[in-house]
Formats: structure tokens, sequence, C-alpha cells
């Protein structure tokens, strides 16, 4: 298992846009690959992005069946996404708290599209194109901004609605937000 440092915020490197991968099914592509999803399991994460363990790619991993960090949450499928272009379906937008593997500790209120169509490529280069709403579709927009230079708490309409989980979720076993 390797479990790599996540960057929290303040991290410069957390404020880049990533490049675009160029190869598919490398061996390098793999190993990272497998890093991530040791690195988001070992910490409870819905998701991670390779600029969260300062590797300046566009690429995100996401999924799970069942979460401590969002234990109301929708099983997400598992996937690798790469080069990924979202494109929101209809205007409809929703508030729900998020929290960030880089940003621990917080959650804030964060409005999203409530359905999206995503496009990009998995470690084969194998096109993927999906629909999703709900949480997966907030999931996955959390993770590309990532890839955008962008941290939930830029997005945060009214700050009202941000703060220490402990305070905001009290019944969340704090553990599960460090």
């Amino acid at each position: 298992m390797a479990v790599r440092e996540i960057l929290k915020m303040g991290d410069p490197r957390l404020l880049r846009v990533a490049e675009p991968v160029r190869e598919f099914n490398t061996k390098e592509l793999h190993a990272l690959i497998i890093d991530m999803f040791d690195t988001m399991h070992a910490a409870n994460g819905a998701g991670l992005a390779a600029p969260q363990i300062g590797v300046n790619l566009q690429l995100v991993i996401y999924g799970f069946k069942s979460n401590a960090r969002y234990p109301d949450a929708p099983q997400v499928p598992e996937t690798v996404l790469i080069n990924p272009v979202l494109t929101p379906i209809g205007d409809e937008m929703e508030e729900a708290f998020e929290g960030c593997l880089s940003v621990p500790g917080l959650r804030g209120s964060v409005p999203r599209h409530t359905r999206l169509h995503y496009e990009g490529y998995d470690q084969f280069g194998e096109r993927i194109v999906r629909d999703a709403d709900g949480f997966h579709a907030r999931v996955v927009q959390h993770e590309v901004d990532h890839l955008l230079g962008i941290l939930y708490p830029a997005r945060i309409r009214d700050f009202s609605k941000f703060g220490f989980t402990s305070v905001l979720f009290p019944d969340l076993d704090p553990g599960d937000d460090d």
C-alpha cells in the first residue's frame, strides 16, 4: 500500500491548472492510480484528484459503496477519469455541504449542478461517457475543480454555512474528517 501525502489548502500546487494525460496504459500511470486509491481509501475519501498528491495531471478517481464521511450518500461507481470534460444538463443547481481531504476538518455548503454529462478516458485510454445526478454529479464536479486549481471554499456563496465539521455535524465521527 502506497499512501501519499495529501496537500493542504495553502499549498500553491493546489492552485495550478493540471496538464492533460498524454500516454495511457503505462506502468507509471497504473502505479499512480493504485497509489491514489490507496490514499483515498486510507483517508475515507469519496474522491481524489492527482493534484491533491502533487501530481499535476488531469486525473481524478472517485467512488464508494459506503463512506463514513458521507454516511447518507448513495453509492457512486468507482471510477478512474482522465482528461474530463463536464457539461451540465439543464440549469438546476443544488446547495449541499462538502468536505475535502485538502481542507481537513471543515465543511461548506456549495452550489453544484444537479445533473451532469461527463466524458473522458480510463487508464487504458478507453472512452468514458456518462450522465450523473445527485451526489455522483457533485463528487465529479468537486474532483474536476481540483484540475482547474479550484478548492470548494472558492465556490461558497454563504459563509454562515462554512465551518468546522465537528461543530456543524457533531454526530459524525471526529476522526472521519481530519
